[in-house]
């Protein structure tokens, strides 16, 4: 990871979980567990290039990847925790369905298209890691998660 693109704090992150609406964190917590899963793939062929070739390189990127997975897990833990310790709502993010939805879930439906795409894209920012880069300058001012 470069030094001058150090990932949001825990507690940072925490703290701007609190601001999301519900759909939004279960659309994190799949993001995450995307990412991870793009991530262990990416180590799997790190870790051959390591046996086979002794790359340095590679075994570096194989131990970052591997503490971005851990900091991925954790972050995962905490939408949880929100939702289900602090809102008190269930865990069900991926069967969530508009007839089943909580109230405030239903909320989201008077969304705008921009609070929409404004919400998706606070929810959806990247995390780091060495398979993934950056995607450019970002046109709204926030908190990327």
């Amino acid at each position: 990871m470069s030094a001058d693109s150090l990932p949001i704090t825990a507690s940072r992150f925490a703290t701007a979980l609190t601001d999301l609406p519900l759909s939004s964190l279960y659309a994190k917590a799949s993001e995450l567990r995307n990412s991870i899963a793009h991530l262990q793939k990416s180590n799997v062929e790190l870790q051959e290039w390591v046996e086979k070739e002794g790359d340095k390189d590679c075994y570096e990127a194989y131990v970052e990847n591997q503490e971005v997975i851990k900091r991925m897990e954790e972050r995962i833990e905490m939408v949880k925790k929100e939702v289900t310790e602090i809102r008190g709502l269930p865990w069900e993010p991926e069967s969530l369905k508009t007839a089943e939805r909580p109230a405030e879930i239903a909320g989201d439906a008077e969304m705008t298209d921009g609070e929409r795409q404004a919400a998706t894209r606070n929810g959806a920012a990247g995390a780091g890691g060495r398979q993934n880069g950056t995607s450019g300058a970002q046109e709204e001012e926030g908190v990327y998660l």
